[in-house]
């Protein structure tokens, strides 16, 4: 690419530079001189301006990258793994009777309830599709509607990798996956409907409702004449599937770049009947997640006629679901190893 901007054009001549040189080239994706043109970006006027900057800095990276690939990198030789070694670790100590052998394990109550849940979708016609756990930046916010100055980005606070990979925020990275997969049956009249289930990672302030690391339930439905109606009675069954009984939900408006409309779908708090706890920081209601009718734009980008399909989506965190079927108090319990917690699951 020709770059018009001065600093991007004398920047690129020095990583370039510095490539050639190094012997750890991944090195030169975190060198201090392309972290300044991102802190740049950030001093400049929103508009053309900062576009205009921001695609020039994205494709120096992207050239970085490829010339990196292209150069290759020295294979460390490692020492293999001789995995006919003996190994007892599936004892427990005799001073330690509160240990559980491995042969006396059991699921942990996260993956049986997600079979659970998964089944209820297999009846109902969906197809499971696993999220992943490194993603890019395409996927992830592109996409979904998300220009690369939005500042709806700042909410999906996430963890970065060197090389640029992100652990996903959100299992909407799977979404236009799922939507270019499903064209064909989409054209043969069959509809695309799909469940996305995966591990999803995000910068957060850790309490009874709130984990760094969570698992998340996507959904997509697309065909001709869907609408909101179809959203809510669609959740309304598997929840009620779910569940085994009915309960109060409430949906209230939310913005999503992905959808429009969107709403956020919340539960009645069953640890105080509705008076407010800190489980459900005094609201009465547990919000399960957000959902919404698909933005045409995020069709458009699958190459769907948002004109001829509509569809909508959603994206539900699991231990949410499972606190209140069992009257979970604190989301710290599933990732805290505690094992008094996980017998009673057992």
């Amino acid at each position: 690419m020709e770059y018009k901007s001065e600093l991007i054009i004398n920047t690129a001549k020095e990583l370039k530079s510095k490539l050639s040189e190094a012997s750890d080239k991944r090195a030169v994706l975190r060198a201090p001189e392309l972290v300044a043109l991102y802190d740049h970006l950030k001093t400049l006027p929103a508009g053309q301006p900062r576009a205009e900057f921001g695609r020039e800095v994205n494709a120096l990276k992207a050239e970085l990258e490829k010339l990196i690939r292209e150069a290759g990198q020295p294979k460390i030789e490692m020492e293999p793994i001789d995995i006919t070694a003996p190994f007892d670790v599936n004892v427990a100590p005799a001073d330690r009777p509160d240990l559980l052998p491995a042969e006396t394990g059991s699921q942990h109550p996260l993956t049986t309830e997600l079979a659970i849940i998964l089944d209820i979708f297999a009846r109902m016609g969906f197809t499971a599709v696993e999220s992943r756990e490194l993603d890019d930046d395409y996927h992830m916010f592109t996409s979904l509607n998300f220009p690369p100055e939005h500042p709806a980005r700042d909410d999906y606070d996430t963890f970065v990798t060197d090389e640029g990979l992100i652990a996903p925020a959100h299992t909407s990275t799977m979404q236009n996956r799922v939507l270019l997969a499903g064209k064909g049956d989409l054209e043969a009249g069959k509809g695309i409907r799909a469940v996305i289930p995966g591990r999803v990672f995000r910068n957060e302030d850790i309490d009874a409702r709130h984990e760094h690391t969570f698992t998340q339930l996507e959904g997509v439905y697309v065909d001709r004449g869907i609408n909101a109606g179809h959203l809510v009675a669609t959740i309304r069954a598997w929840l009620s599937s779910y569940y085994q009984r009915d309960i109060d939900i409430k949906i209230q408006p939310f913005y999503f770049p992905f959808t429009e409309p969107s709403f956020e779908f919340a539960a009645s708090c069953p640890f105080c009947a509705g008076t407010g706890c800190n489980v459900c920081s005094h609201t009465g209601w547990i919000e399960l997640g957000g959902c919404g009718m698909i933005h045409p734009n995020v069709l458009k980008e699958a190459d769907i006629d948002s004109n001829e399909f509509s569809g909508f989506a959603w994206g539900f965190g699991i231990e949410r679901l499972v606190m209140l079927k069992y009257g979970i108090e604190d989301i710290r319990h599933f990732h805290s190893g505690n094992l008094k917690f996980l017998r009673q699951f057992a």
